[in-house]
């Protein structure tokens, strides 16, 4: 191989060439994370790792290579979602970054085209901690708007329980089941099926109004 290895070139290479790319590949990661992420897609798709012997992708990666399985899916995921579904160049794929690029990978992968294009743009113009506090503002306001009555009220409980005892999640826990373990369970069960009917009673009221 004169060059060690070209973009959209794998399926001209013998499976022992691929091999010996992505080892050499791995220690350029930064550099050439988009050739071994296409590498790796084509070995992983085309099952091309059973010619060493191995059963499934996983036991072949880290086994032959000592690169762990969320890292290789990690670079297949961005060489599939940017350069194989949006088409994007190689070489602004590369300036972008992988760590960029998983960021906003989840946001963009079954989006409408606007959405990815202002999600590329932002991951282009923005340093990935601006980034990442950008898309921690988003998912915080997806989640708030999410919750229902029931999160509200246990989250009160929760914090009331900590507030009183003066302990930690973990050690409520624990309290709690030294409280319950010699509860009568289905007398319990009885009370707490009636306290659920008047509070779901409670809120259909309320919405009805």
């Amino acid at each position: 191989m004169q060059e060690l290895f070209s973009t959209n070139k794998s399926e001209s290479l013998t499976p022992e060439e691929k091999f010996k790319a992505i080892a050499t590949l791995k220690n350029r990661l930064e550099e050439d994370f988009v050739a071994l992420g296409e590498l790796l897609s084509e070995i992983k798709r085309m099952r091309t790792f059973k010619i060493k012997g191995y059963l499934n992708f996983k036991e072949f990666i880290e086994t032959e290579y000592n690169m762990s399985n969320s890292l290789a899916s990690k670079l297949i995921g961005i060489f599939d979602v940017y350069i194989k579904d949006l088409n994007m160049d190689s070489e602004t794929v590369k300036d972008i970054g992988m760590d960029r690029l998983s960021l906003i990978k989840p946001l963009i992968k079954d989006a409408a085209y606007e959405v990815q294009e202002e999600w590329v743009k932002q991951a282009e113009e923005l340093s990935h901690q601006d980034l990442k506090e950008k898309i921690k503002v988003i998912r915080d306001a997806e989640k708030e708007s999410s919750r229902t009555l029931k999160d509200v009220l246990v989250e009160q409980y929760l914090d009331n329980m900590k507030g009183y005892f003066n302990c930690s999640g973990k050690d409520l826990n624990f309290k709690l089941a030294l409280y319950f373990q010699d509860a009568d369970l289905e007398k319990m069960n009885e009370e707490i099926r009636e306290k659920q009917r008047k509070f779901e009673e409670e809120i259909q009221g309320e919405q009805s109004e």
